[in-house]
């Protein structure tokens, strides 16, 4: 293969990436839930004919490392068998998913003279509800993957460019109801709309790549995109023979302790010649009975962003970054866990703590918030007789303060690491569900205190304006965000159910109206009622080295200031950042 030009490799570069940024446009204006047009909670990108990613614009770094065993199991399930006008579906964690609710669209792209597989394009997006025992479909209570909703390894919901609806309401709505205390999916409609959008944004993504290849030829466009792949295979070789250099040791190590005391553990063996590692996560703890497995295909997410997120360069994030890693993930730990195990945390909190691991051992930043302070409330499902009741779902993640760094402050009040969604508009929000938001504020003193500041979590407080499930599956509420170089620790977070006394629920004794502040720990589901109120304070993040001299009786205290938030604009702004 020849040496390729700079500026092409610069432009198909930047074309790639604007077909996965075209398709997110896509995604989210034909889009219908508040998840996904609001919240941004999706991915698309682009993957080359053996399944490798190939260029993603910068949505959510857990799905875009992970999509790439969906495609590659796809291709393994139905080999050549694949036509024109077909679209495949699936969301299993022993598929190439992270958690139930991200389901995966996947469509081939065939050359129009050959009719052989050029590309796929791929989308994933969180769905709010797709069954289970509660509604929002993230129980923090599951022990195994039937109480989480609908589990798909592979279904065609497209075949020759006929939508099979019938089949994705068996998937969706039949089959999960078929476990004890599961209900199906409580709103197919949503589902059956975004999946629909979807699928559109998928075509939007084969239209703009035949135009590369109509302006270029096949031939060219391939060559490029191995090209791209191998620049950041490079980047990666130089970047760790870098830290090898700087740490003065080729053995770097860490560990760090999810809040129930599961460890994860990782040793990064560097061969600075020729500019690879393994990196071993040996000694991380046991399956749990829990939901916080996390399949293996997170973890590769989980250690890809790492890798791109050290990278001083504007590459885009593709399977190249993990050419030059070994990663080994111990049999039978909560990395690598049974078919049946519960997984919806792993994917948003486990995946976070592996972050954590990782950054510590390069010695890059302090500590996020470490979590992604998972809330979903809603109604429906089965009642006590096991009669199903129609429902909805809402589900949304809460942000939290970011790491310190060797010459950086943490931000505050952000979407850290793996999730990189934004929160749903306190308007839109209050206008569909019947919710009242009282505070959302930044939570004053719990960022960690050193030469750098860590980012200060969140406050947020929402009122139920009629009875529902609440439920939250949070991390951080009994272990803090680490600082390094001597850096405080960022604070814990919170979850308080602030409770009206009520005579039928036995607390109103003396007929004095009241409340109570009941501290529900981290992962919880409670039946709420008219009036209770959820608050919820979120995790600040590490400080980067100590105070000095007079810095200790000065601490420069975190000052607000306004931004314009909430609009697409901002969005483009952190894509143009990334």
């Amino acid at each position: 293969m020849n040496a390729p030009d700079p500026i092409l490799l610069t432009l198909f570069a930047n074309r790639f990436m604007s077909v996965a940024e075209a398709m997110g446009r896509s995604l989210q204006q034909t889009s219908i839930s508040t998840n996904i047009k609001e919240r941004l909670d999706f991915s698309c990108a682009l993957f080359a004919p053996d399944g490798d990613l190939v260029a993603n614009a910068p949505f959510i770094p857990i799905h875009l490392g992970s999509m790439s065993f969906a495609v590659k199991y796809q291709m393994n399930v139905y080999g050549k068998d694949l036509e024109e006008g077909d679209v495949l579906m699936t969301n299993s964690p022993h598929a190439g998913g992270s958690h139930l609710p991200d389901i995966t669209i996947i469509t081939p792209v065939f050359d129009s003279e050959t009719k052989e597989i050029i590309f796929f394009t791929a989308s994933r997006g969180h769905h709010a509800d797709i069954g289970g025992i509660l509604p929002g479909s993230m129980p923090p209570t599951s022990v195994n993957i039937f109480e989480e909703g609908a589990e798909i390894v592979s279904f065609k919901i497209v075949s020759k460019g006929i939508f099979d609806k019938d089949g994705l309401y068996e998937y969706m709505v039949e089959q999960p109801a078929k476990y004890p205390g599961s209900s199906g999916c409580r709103n197919i409609r949503d589902v059956e709309s975004d999946l629909k959008a979807q699928i559109a944004a998928n075509h939007k993504g084969i239209q703009l790549i035949h135009v590369i290849v109509d302006d270029y030829g096949l031939p060219t466009v391939q060559e490029y995109m191995y090209h791209i792949r191998s620049n950041a295979e490079m980047s990666v070789r130089n970047l760790l023979r870098d830290v090898a250099k700087r740490a003065g040791s080729t053995v770097l190590s860490s560990i760090d302790y999810l809040d129930d005391g599961s460890p994860i553990q990782l040793r990064v063996d560097i061969n600075e010649e020729k500019g690879s590692a393994v990196l071993d996560f040996a000694g991380t703890g046991f399956e749990v009975r829990g939901n916080l497995n996390a399949p293996i295909s997170v973890v590769h997410s989980a250690v890809i962003y790492c890798m791109r997120a050290m990278l001083d360069l504007d590459i885009p994030l593709n399977a190249g970054c993990l050419v030059p890693l070994e990663i080994k993930i111990p049999p039978k730990s909560l990395l690598s866990p049974s078919k049946t195990a519960a997984v919806c945390g792993g994917n948003v909190l486990t995946s976070q703590r592996i972050v954590d691991v990782v950054l510590k051992a390069f010695h890059a930043c302090a500590a996020s918030q470490g979590c992604t302070n998972n809330l979903t409330f809603g109604t429906g499902g089965k009642d006590k007789d096991g009669k199903a009741i129609p429902g909805w779902g809402y589900y949304e993640t809460i942000a939290g303060g970011s790491g310190a760094g060797p010459s950086w402050h943490g931000t505050s009040g952000i979407h850290t690491h793996i999730t990189n969604t934004r929160i749903g508009d306190v308007e839109i929000l209050e206008r569909r569900y019947p919710v009242m938001v009282h505070q959302f504020g930044l939570r004053s003193g719990s960022a960690g205190v050193g030469k750098f500041r860590g980012g200060e979590g969140v406050v947020r407080e929402i009122e139920m304006l009629e009875p529902m499930q609440v439920s939250i599956l949070s991390e951080r509420r009994t272990r803090q965000p680490y600082g390094l170089e001597g850096g405080g620790p960022g604070g814990m977070g919170r979850n308080t159910w602030v409770k009206n006394l009520r005579k039928d629920d036995g607390d109103l004794v003396d007929g004095v109206a009241g409340t109570r502040d009941i501290n529900i720990g981290g992962k919880a589901t409670v039946w709420m009622g008219k009036g209770d109120k959820l608050l919820i304070e979120t995790p600040g993040g590490g400080a980067w080295g100590a105070l000095e001299g007079d810095e200790l009786h000065h601490v420069a205290e975190h000052k607000a200031a306004w931004e314009p938030r909430g609009s697409i604009a901002e969005r483009a702004r952190a894509q143009a950042a990334f």
